[in-house]
């Protein structure tokens, strides 16, 4: 057996210290994250870039950016998704073979060279390059990264350590801002230095996530899957239990993980992604449709309207008839609300559930989205006119829409996507299955972000409504396709997807059946609710089945359903 390093935080920490120390590390990560999201919005508008990359030049009497090439000024932005698609492939393999702290090493490593890359560039060639690194580094981070999140946090307040994880992720985003909007200053914003430093500032926090990570413990569920036992008891007893009195909840929980273990083992054959995919010799595991599930859920975050307000929002700004002296404070000044608004979903999350934090903000962001549209309108149209009251009043408007919308999102679809993920896979998967996820994003980031500069070129604030009109289409979906899982066990997943039907209602039914089938599976469950004693602690059956028996589903037909959620 291999021992754990004697400086390792978790023979120091216990309980919620060690959940904390570990939440602020994932957090590292994801501050990085969102800083090299926003860090482009800024760099995009450096006069010394544009030029340097030949995609644009300063207008001399405006000094706005006249883009000449917006394919390649999309290009440049869209690579990076290209290299986070391939990276979230590779962490997600490695993750699952060599463990979640050597793979987050490794993101932070690729970073680093990608970041430095992008710092010192040249030419769009060039660029393109660095983009593309810097890009695999943060899908091997972004694959990897919330499964070792969700695996040590308890099933209770799961939705609430990866939501204040998120809230760094926008924080990212608006120190990305603020300092790019601090630099525009520097010799009349037409130094290199403007888009220089923000890029190489990014270093900073790999180098420190790089450095610090191999002091945390690993995945107590890794551990147990890879036959490393006495470990894997050992980090969840820290993570579970104050060392004064046992509660018995680390022990309940280990036994569920070794018996999914066994179970995932007997349901299931060795799964790459190809037969992940396709759900191939998947059994009742049903890993095809969770694939299907995460790629889709990550896809239509982006398609309902961040990805654009995001990069584009000075776009937007102006559109809705901003002076360029404005937009970069009004910009920074909506990353400020957007990070507090993250703050809402960290109390609510683990309330209401992942189904209704979608539904609520689909349905504000939406009516957000036609309005912002709709005063653009006016606004562009009152230019036109030469009426300048009527143009900035309604342009108001559009900007508060714009900043309601962001702190909607922030609120709600920021989080869920990639909290989702990380808990609906199986452990022999979960690295790979949460790979998918981020797949799905660079996909939806990379086309709509390529897209982007020609929908706002083509169609101006027309680009709005198309997103609005996502927004409607998400709340059917989740209801009929995405099961929910709060307050459910990581074991507990594999009971709820083991239906053969896709829709929610049937998996729900399904589940009940399961549950009281597999009591072995449920021990943590049942103690993490103050529910009944766990059935069969310390054992494991060699019974265990996602097979509902026909006898328990007459008997659940008679009594009829029952309720979808607890």
């Amino acid at each position: 057996m291999e021992k754990i390093n004697r400086f390792n935080v978790v023979h120091r920490l216990r309980k919620r210290s060690l959940l904390i120390a570990v939440n602020c590390v994932a957090a590292l990560s994801i501050f990085f994250f969102g800083y090299d999201q926003g860090m482009m919005a800024g760099v995009n508008n450096a006069s010394d870039y544009y030029t340097l990359m030949g995609f644009g030049y300063q207008d001399p009497e405006t000094k706005d950016p006249v883009i000449t090439n917006s394919i390649l000024q999309g290009g440049i932005v869209s690579v990076y998704y290209l290299g986070t698609l391939i990276g979230a492939l590779s962490g997600g393999w490695f993750g699952d073979k060599y463990g979640r702290i050597k793979t987050i090493a490794l993101g932070a490593a690729w970073g680093i060279l990608g970041a430095t890359l992008q710092c010192s560039s040249q030419n769009h060639s060039w660029m393109i390059c660095a983009r593309l690194i810097n890009g695999f580094g943060t899908g091997i981070l972004n694959a990897i990264v919330p499964v070792w999140a969700t695996e040590t946090a308890e099933h209770t307040s799961r939705g609430k350590f990866v939501a204040i994880e998120f809230t760094l992720n926008i924080f990212g985003v608006a120190v990305a801002y603020w300092l790019e909007y601090g630099c525009s200053f520097y010799k009349g914003g037409n130094s290199d230095f403007v888009w220089r430093f923000p890029i190489a500032f990014q270093i900073l926090p790999l180098l420190i996530l790089f450095g610090i990570v191999w002091f945390f413990p690993e995945s107590p569920r890794w551990l147990c899957k890879v036959g490393r036992e006495e470990e894997s008891r050992y980090v969840l007893e820290r993570l579970r239990e104050d060392g004064i009195q046992s509660t018995g909840k680390a022990e309940a929980e280990f036994q569920d993980i070794r018996n999914i273990v066994e179970l995932e083992r007997k349901n299931a054959k060795s799964q790459n992604y190809l037969y992940m995919l396709f759900g191939y010799k998947s059994g009742k595991l049903h890993t095809g449709r969770r694939v299907q599930l995460v790629i889709w859920l990550q896809i239509m975050q982006e398609w309902i309207g961040i990805a654009g307000v995001t990069i584009y929002s000075p776009t937007i700004f102006r559109i809705a008839g901003l002076t360029s002296g404005t937009v970069g404070w009004v910009a920074g000044l909506n990353t400020i609300t957007y990070t507090l608004s993250t703050l809402v979903c960290v109390f609510t999350l683990d309330r209401i559930g992942r189904r209704w934090t979608l539904y609520w903000g689909s349905i504000v962001q939406g009516i957000c989205l036609f309005l912002a549209g709709g005063l653009s309108r006016v606004s562009i149209d009152a230019v036109d006119a030469g009426n300048v009251a009527r143009a900035q009043s309604f342009g108001g408007g559009a900007v508060a829409m714009v900043f309601l919308f962001t702190m909607t999102f922030g609120a709600t679809w920021l989080t869920v996507p990639w909290l989702y993920p990380a808990e609906i896979f199986p452990l022999e998967v979960r690295a790979r299955g949460n790979a998918w996820g981020v797949v799905g994003w660079s996909i939806g980031n990379g086309w709509l972000t390529l897209l982007c500069p020609v929908m706002f070129s083509a169609i101006n604030e027309k680009t709005l409504y198309i997103f609005a009109a996502c927004n409607i289409i998400t709340i059917p979906m989740v209801y009929c396709l995405y099961p929910e899982s709060n307050q459910r066990t990581l074991e507990e997943m594999n009971l709820l997807f083991a239906a053969d039907s896709i829709w929610v209602w049937d998996a729900e039914r399904n589940y009940k059946l399961l549950v009281e089938q597999n009591p072995e599976l449920v021990n943590a469950a049942g103690r993490g609710r103050g529910g009944v004693e766990a059935n069969g602690l310390g054992k494991t059956t060699g019974n265990l089945s996602l097979d509902v028996h026909p006898a328990a589903d007459d008997d659940f037909a008679e009594k009829g359903p029952l309720s979808s959620h607890h």
